[in-house]
């Protein structure tokens, strides 16, 4: 699946664009960024789009033109991209790793390069550490002390990756395995199939007739970097992704204890295998077995557990953290699916930092079984992502007055904004532009160094504005990129309690903000979540899974979901 592989170069040759600006960079550089943020988002690898309509095929994907679309055939078919190359000779830094670090931007990474030789993060490092940067101009001591603490932060989620990369990896590998008709079945396991945000290996389980041909085409997946170790029942890859995979094919009738033993996690698995011995049982990843050795249960996970005088505990919730006592008293909770989501309150349009059209939006949505968005472009103070003032939205709501009068009672687009929350805690528009509006996200995008009081007082005045129904990424982090800001996040959930405010988990892969423990924390309160794509383009709904697995991780059931609602009851939360 080379998606990333060439999201990151097309990403990479718009941060070269756009350290000299010109009069056609500008437009070059959206581009290959949207083009960029396609690919990441894509769920199906690009190599499958391409063979199925060539580069016509890919110019069908939102935000990907003729041009770049020439491009990614060029390296679908030679492994190489000419004009990236080209620029890489002219910037031969490393601004995937120093673009992650806050505060960076382009600009600054070629400066570094230019004044000091930094190339990539060692070098910055080193520069770091000897004080150099803090002397040139547009750094400083407190910048300098910035990316120091940001390097750490990266340092600290090495070896890692985003559950939005590991998972569609491990769907590929799944589903070509099987195409290959090289195993019967194969399922996912481990942390990934936990849904945890960040994952530190690929775990496949399998049933396979011809185990050795199931490693030899394992080994040949065009994924595969290196070969760590290969044996006749298990083999661990290195994948380009920057992590290892195991393959592990088990016979039949050990498939179900397998599956508990390797989905994890550890506490989880210790917690049940005390829970065997005081029945008298012994539990394995081969089986559950009586004192005589006799197996009771294998084939089927749920039968172990059933066969514990347990609740089965879906995967999401297997971190020992209080499930197993209620497994026992049969109290697990039904939780969230993806299907019970009615709507998605949190999306963006061309309007702002956006790559497709409301309609295209809306259509899309309504494709992936939505019964409506809202529509939540960004406010006039975030000027990076063009945001939008008064007039503007009230032109752009007239649209969507039009788009919904088109639709009937088929799909319905609530009009909305993203709106800044600024310093003060006051809302980015006007009392009566968002009067007029049917769903508000508030979100702070900047000043995320203000002291933990002082940003708590900020958040809960815009909560209490009477003005705001969900409460965007509330945490603001970026996993392995920016720390939370420093909030009380207990007097903001029971702002939100008192004020009817719904607390956000932000979908996306590097977000996941709420994470599932500040879920477990806020559910204290009587309080709503709502489970939101931050969609910027039509194929951006494909993150809601992540949001779902992420909220499923927090214990919380469609009871608890906001856009689980019907349109006609969250219409009724939603009147002011």
């Amino acid at each position: 699946m080379q998606n990333r592989v060439i999201a990151e170069m097309l990403d990479e040759i718009a941060d070269m664009l756009s350290v000299d600006e010109t009069a056609t960079s500008r437009f070059e550089v959206r581009a290959y960024k949207n083009a960029a943020l396609t690919l990441l988002s894509l769920q199906q690898p690009i190599e499958e789009v391409y063979k199925g309509g060539g580069a016509k095929a890919v110019m069908k994907l939102p935000g990907i033109g003729a041009g770049i679309a020439g491009k990614i055939e060029e390296f679908i078919k030679t492994g190489r991209m000419k004009k990236y190359e080209e620029l890489k000779l002219r910037y031969p830094i490393n601004f995937r790793e120093l673009l992650t670090l806050e505060g960076m931007g382009a600009k600054k990474a070629v400066m570094l390069y230019r004044k000091l030789g930094v190339k990539g993060l060692a070098d910055l490092k080193s520069a770091v550490e000897a004080h150099k940067v803090s002397s040139l101009e547009g750094f400083g001591e407190r910048s300098e002390e910035m990316l120091r603490r940001s390097m750490q932060l990266l340092e600290s989620s090495k070896g890692r990756i985003l559950l939005g990369d590991a998972l569609p990896e491990a769907e590929s590998i799944v589903r070509l395995l099987l195409s290959a008709k090289v195993v019967d079945k194969a399922v996912i396991a481990g942390s990934t199939r936990r849904m945890k945000e960040t994952v530190g290996d690929i775990d496949i389980l399998a049933i396979s007739r011809t185990a050795g041909k199931a490693m030899e085409a394992f080994t040949s997946l065009g994924d595969v970097e290196s070969v760590v170790s290969r044996g006749p029942t298990r083999t661990t890859v290195a994948l380009r992704i920057g992590v290892t995979c195991d393959l592990r094919v088990l016979p039949p009738e050990s498939f179900g204890a397998a599956q508990q033993y390797f989905i994890g996690s550890k506490q989880h698995n210790i917690g049940l295998r005390k829970i065997a011995i005081r029945r008298g049982y012994k539990l394995n990843e081969y089986g559950l077995y009586a004192r005589s050795g006799k197996i009771i249960a294998s084939e089927d996970e749920r039968e172990i557990y059933e066969r514990l005088g347990m609740q089965y505990v879906p995967p999401e919730m297997r971190e020992a953290r209080g499930e197993i006592g209620l497994s026992l008293l049969h109290k697990i909770p039904e939780l969230v699916e993806l299907g019970d989501l009615k709507g998605d309150l949190h999306t963006h349009t061309r309007e702002t930092d956006g790559t497709s059209t409301i309609e295209e939006m809306a259509e899309a949505a309504a494709g992936a079984g939505l019964a409506y968005i809202a529509a939540t472009n960004h406010t006039k103070s975030l000027r990076v992502a063009k945001g939008m003032n008064d007039a503007q939205f009230a032109a752009f709501n007239n649209k969507v007055d039009r788009l919904n009068s088109s639709f009937g009672e088929k799909f319905r687009v609530l009009k909305g904004a993203e709106v800044d929350i600024l310093k003060d805690g006051r809302l980015d528009l006007s009392s009566t532009t968002l009067g007029a509006m049917d769903c508000i996200v508030g979100s702070v995008h900047t000043f995320f160094k203000m002291g933990r009081e002082e940003m708590t007082e900020r958040v809960v005045r815009a909560v209490g504005s009477g003005m705001v129904d969900v409460l965007g990424h509330p945490t603001g982090r970026l996993i392995g990129e920016r720390e939370p800001y420093h909030v009380d996040l207990d007097a903001v959930a029971q702002a939100c309690e008192d004020n009817n405010v719904a607390l956000e988990i932000n979908s996306w892969p590097n977000r996941l903000d709420l994470n599932d423990t500040n879920i477990l924390l806020a559910s204290k309160y009587k309080v709503m979540f709502s489970i939101d794509s931050d969609a910027h383009s039509t194929t951006h709904y494909q993150m809601l899974r992540y949001g779902v697995g992420t909220a499923r991780r927090g214990w919380l059931t469609k009871e608890r979901v906001l856009n689980a609602l019907p349109l006609k009851a969250l219409e009724k939360r939603l009147k002011r």
